[in-house]
């Protein structure tokens, strides 16, 4: 930051001392070339009545030296697209200049739903003094407040109307969240199990090759760092959704839930297997799909050969 200022207030000097590409010119002789430099008017003119360039460049100068354009002054429709690029910091920033323009409820409600894709409080009737603004400061305190203590942060999405007090609102809230820290979410899905049901059946699954949705559905909630009985949980639930969601495909498949299981499971463990730097002798093809059909039975061997190489090709279902 020091060098970039230290840089500016150089060549600002340099400018008022007449330096040029080539070295230092005296003023008069800088004005001297100045002068030969510019063309001349037939020049400057295109022939059969083209643009005058000279005089764009001319008046995009005086237009810089100027400032920036006043947002006032554009039609509203203009200002606000440009305005609906900050983020709120910005926006917090923009309304000293642009009271109006920057408190405008649809940029705030753009920048809530963008961050926070589900909320109680926006299919009820606001209440009486209820800006988005207000709101917006309201979810970033109680995320804050979430990823230091869950519990705590729950209560105060609750205290403020945010939230109901319901297991399938702090799903969907959950699901469309991506502020929460995913340490204290797997901490707070392993002790609140009636929300983990209702959030796995957001997950939609349909037509996805199973590692592919095995990875989405860690992507929203994490797998634990150990072996246990929480992984053991998420693995089951997962199953019976997947095979929920795609009915026709178990049918052809003839895979069951517990099927599904055992495959994801060999397919957590090949993750790791080819992954790990630990691991020198890696799992072969051929090996990866005796394997999976000695503890699943009746699955064909071209199947597990395409899970095979979606992870050696993609690489882990939990990372």
């Amino acid at each position: 930051m020091g060098q970039g200022l230290w840089r500016v207030a150089r060549n600002q000097q340099l400018q008022h001392q007449g330096y040029s590409g080539q070295g230092y010119l005296p003023r008069e002789h800088g004005r001297r070339i100045a002068t030969n430099n510019v063309p001349s008017t037939s020049h400057r003119k295109q022939t059969q009545g083209g643009i005058d360039i000279y005089h764009l460049l001319k008046t995009r100068k005086s237009k810089e030296q100027e400032g920036f354009i006043n947002l006032e002054m554009l039609p509203p429709e203009l200002s606000f697209t440009i305005l609906s690029y900050l983020n709120a910091t910005d926006l917090c920033l923009a309304s000293c200049v642009w009271q109006d323009l920057a408190n405008d409820e649809l940029l705030w409600q753009g920048l809530c739903k963008s961050t926070w894709g589900h909320c109680s409080i926006y299919n009820k009737n606001p209440p009486l003094g209820f800006s988005f603004r207000k709101l917006y400061m309201q979810l970033d305190e109680g995320s804050l407040t979430f990823n230091a203590n869950p519990d705590e942060g729950v209560n105060y999405f609750m205290s403020k109307g945010i939230l109901d007090d319901s297991p399938k609102e702090i799903a969907k809230f959950i699901f469309c969240t991506r502020t929460l820290n995913w340490k204290k979410l797997r901490i707070y899905l392993d002790e609140r199990r009636d929300v983990l049901d209702d959030l796995v059946t957001l997950h939609n699954f349909r037509n996805q090759f199973l590692p592919n949705a095995l990875r989405e559905f860690f992507r929203h909630i994490h797998a634990p760092e150990e072996r246990g009985e929480y992984l053991e949980t998420l693995i089951t639930k997962f199953s019976h959704r997947f095979c929920a969601c795609n009915p026709d495909l178990m049918r052809e498949l003839g895979l069951s839930p517990d099927a599904v299981y055992v495959l994801c499971y060999s397919l957590i463990l090949l993750s790791i297997d080819l992954t790990s730097p630990h691991v020198k002798n890696k799992m072969s093809k051929r090996e990866f799909i005796r394997n999976t059909r000695r503890a699943a039975q009746n699955i064909s061997e071209d199947f597990v050969g395409h899970l095979y190489d979606n992870i050696y090709l993609i690489g882990h279902v939990a990372a």
